[in-house]
């Protein structure tokens, strides 16, 4: 297959975005062989920078932020701020397909970038936007990271601390690698509303929003008015069964039984302690539950006398719901994380693999992907394909208006 096979091969997609959320859904429609153009002023995307600004960020040689949320994308320096770049980008935006744009309504507005602004420029275009909290309301024109608007105002983060402790922080960039999931199925559907009847539209997500759905459980319940006090530590937990347990290497285990019914007995076979159905406190769920702290007891000492090699087979011969918390180390050695296809070859010398996102089809595959674009990398190629001339691309470098 070729690139031109590809499913989103043909499209135009204007990356105005920064940092991560809005980027990556461009990434994911350049995967999928959109013609991803970023648009960056002077100074470049935030994003550039982020393993070194953030103290969250692993440090490395390879700048692998900005390879895995802007590969395969093209680099069009323009100060947005100047009229001159402005006239530039209404021709690009007049032949182009998809417009991606994650600046506050206010910000929007004073570019004169909003939807109402670039509609009458091209009909046709589907403009997608990213918003910390939403289109409308008191909170509209706060910007918002992952972890402000998809983790703290959804409640994500108190929904998962054990009783008695603070919210835990969450790693980078969690939050918003599901909102552009979300993001690139809003453009999606425009462009199948778009075949059906040749018009663009406006879509849109926002962290919030993708915060709350991923906390659809806890947050739903609460629309009922339903609630659970904050999770016992693992010493007493709610269901023994439902708990992490600690290898003799040091490994942790997941434990998840829904079904005790059926799962209770093996479970106690695969730990070598047949005789613990008969146990007057975990003969019924409702035993179990009321001793869930003695029954953690047993499981904890249980689990400690083998390494996680051993459990790996015992669990998984008798048929035990369970997952190794893994550690990013672990990562680059996970064979199944490879077969499945969610880490992939690159194109990149310094990054020769990279993640995947997670969409598989039947009929292709995705691009491979290549290196992230220098600052203004492509500018003169990009303009020279909507019809300006070399000396008009003279002439708007010369004003400041294009790097």
């Amino acid at each position: 297959m070729t690139e031109s096979d590809l499913p989103m091969a043909g499209l135009r997609v204007l990356d105005i975005s920064s940092f991560i959320a809005a980027p990556a859904a461009a990434v994911v429609l350049g995967d999928w062989g959109a013609d991803v153009i970023k648009i960056e002023g002077p100074d470049g995307d935030p994003n550039r920078r982020i393993m070194h600004d953030s103290s969250n960020y692993p440090k490395a040689e390879v700048n692998y932020p900005w390879h895995m949320d802007s590969r395969n994308k093209r680099s069009l320096v323009l100060d947005l701020k100047l009229p001159e770049a402005r006239t530039a980008l209404d021709k690009l935006i007049a032949v182009s397909d998809v417009l991606i744009c994650n600046f506050p309504p206010p910000v929007r507005d004073k570019l004169k970038l909003s939807y109402e602004n670039v509609k009458p420029v091209n009909p046709r275009l589907i403009y997608a936007s990213l918003t910390g909290y939403g289109e409308t309301g008191p909170d509209r024109d706060r910007p918002g990271f992952d972890a402000t608007a998809y983790f703290a105002r959804s409640g994500l983060l108190d929904a998962q601390r054990y009783e008695g402790g603070p919210p835990g922080v969450p790693g980078p960039a969690q939050g918003d690698r599901a909102t552009a999931m979300g993001l690139v199925s809003a453009i999606l559907m425009a462009l199948i509303h778009r075949m059906k009847t040749g018009e663009g539209s406006w879509v849109g997500t926002s962290l919030l929003g993708n915060g709350l759905w991923s906390c659809g459980v806890v947050a739903q319940a609460a629309l009922v008015g339903a609630y659970l006090p904050h999770r016992p530590p693992p010493e007493r937990p709610r269901s023994a069964l439902g708990n992490i347990y600690t290898t003799s290497d040091d490994r942790w285990l997941q434990l998840t039984i829904v079904r005790e019914d059926k799962m209770w007995v093996p479970l106690c076979q695969a730990i070598g302690q047949p005789e613990l159905p008969e146990d007057p406190r975990f003969v019924t769920q409702a035993d179990r539950r009321q001793h869930s702290a003695d029954l953690a007891v047993i499981l904890k000492h249980a689990f400690a006398r083998h390494d996680y090699d051993h459990w790996r087979k015992a669990l998984v011969d008798n048929g035990i719901t369970f997952g190794v918390i893994s550690r990013p180390q672990d990562v680059p050695g996970d064979d199944q994380a490879v077969a499945c296809g969610a880490v992939v070859d690159t194109a990149i010398a310094d990054m020769p693999r990279t993640l995947a996102n997670p969409i598989r089809l039947g009929f292709a595959e995705q691009r491979i992907a290549g290196p992230a674009p220098a600052l203004g990398q492509h500018s003169d190629e990009i303009l020279g394909e909507i019809g300006l001339s070399a000396g008009e691309i003279a002439e708007l470098r010369q004003s400041g208006a294009l790097r």
